[in-house]
Parts: C-alpha cells; structure tokens; sequence
C-alpha cells in the first residue's frame, strides 16, 4: 500500500457481515481489521491479498479499552485520519425469558454493545475528518419476546449513534445507520434455529448494497 491510500477501520471483521465489508472496502481502502479470532483474521486477510489488496490485522476484543486505545493511536501515527469506519462488532446473549436473564450474558452485552461504541465513538471520532463516514448497523428486537438482552442493548446503541449522526447533520463525520436484511450469520442461526436459512441474504451481497448506499469517502 502508499502512504495516500485511502484507510477504513472495521471493528467486528472476523466473520459475518464484518468480514464481507472488510473484503468489499479493501477493493478500494486499506483496511485495519479487528476481531478477536486470530485464524478468522488470517483467513479474511487471504482473500483480500487474493483480491489484490492490503489489511493489517488487529486481533483483539473491542471491550478491552486499552488495546483499542493503543490500536486508534497506531492508526494516527502511522496513516493519520481515517476514510471509514464500519462497527459491526456485537454480542447476542442467548435468548430466555427476561427475569432469567444472567449476570453474565447481560453484562457482556452491555459492554460490548454499548460501553465498547462509547468508547470507540470518543477514539475513532479523533481520527476522523468531515468528510469521513461511519456505518453502524441496526438491527430491532426491541420488546420482542425472550430479546430482553440482546434487544436493549442494541437498542441502546443505535440511540446513541442516532444522537451523533443528528449532532453532525450539517457538520461532519457523517454517521450511517444502516438496516441489513436478515442475514445468514452464525448469531441469528442461534437466534433462529431451524429457520429457512435459504430466504436470509448473503452478508457478501449485504455489504455491497450497504457500501452503495452508504458511498463512503
């Protein structure tokens, strides 16, 4: 890669809908991949050399804030801003009714759906310029039946990147938030068992619609 290419940060790209826009934004950016599995990173950076571009790989879980402290001040040093940042990072405890719901899944949603993007959104923020672009996914269960875990915290994201995408309307980053079809990934598989899984839309065709949609720097 040149010191001018043009950098997108994708938080979450170890698999799923992460890594299809990863590989997609590598046609055109380089791309900084975070994820915590180290094998699926090695695979997604195969087929993006594959496809004739470049990553740089980024094992590590988004909660944890020093690391990604450490990984936003990298990106500064070595590239400066940033042209995208694609947050798909996301845990779904399992479902159950809600007085059932546990310390831990609870606690592991929130922090990775809520306190991990507010932290994210104050680092990343710094590395990005008016004309740079953030796409977040929305995705509602809010109120359905045995989602008490998943639905609020995910809701509680989507407030709060709805919140920043209003704050910069007529400024800048401009803040996406984007709906996916139903996709055929290993969280809704779990969600969903024994669903139809040939009706859901592959994440491959999800994230080039989104990206035309979104049409980042």
């Amino acid at each position: 890669m040149t010191d001018t290419q043009k950098i997108a940060l994708v938080t979450g790209a170890s698999r799923g809908l992460g890594a299809a826009l990863a590989l997609e934004l590598s046609k055109t950016h380089h791309v900084v991949a975070v994820g915590r599995t180290t094998g699926a990173l090695e695979e997604l950076d195969d087929k993006i050399k594959a496809a004739g571009g470049s990553a740089t790989l980024a094992p590590m879980d988004v909660t944890n804030k020093d690391a990604m402290a450490h990984l936003c001040r990298s990106i500064h040093d070595r590239w400066g801003p940033i042209d995208v940042w694609a947050h798909t990072a996301i845990y779904g405890p399992a479902l159950m009714p809600t007085p059932d719901l546990d310390d831990k899944g609870w606690t592991q949603a929130w922090n990775t759906n809520v306190e991990a993007t507010r932290n994210l959104i104050f680092m990343v923020n710094a590395l990005m310029t008016d004309d740079s672009t953030a796409i977040f996914f929305a995705d509602d269960h809010a109120g359905e039946k045995f989602f008490a875990g998943y639905g609020a915290t995910k809701a509680a994201q989507v407030a709060m990147v709805r919140s920043w995408a209003a704050e910069n309307a007529n400024i800048g980053p401009r803040i996406v938030v984007a709906e996916p079809k139903p996709l055929a990934t290993s969280m809704r598989g779990r969600f969903f068992p024994g669903e139809d899984r040939s009706t859901l839309a592959p994440v491959e065709d999800e994230a080039k619609r989104i990206l035309s949609e979104a049409n980042p720097a």
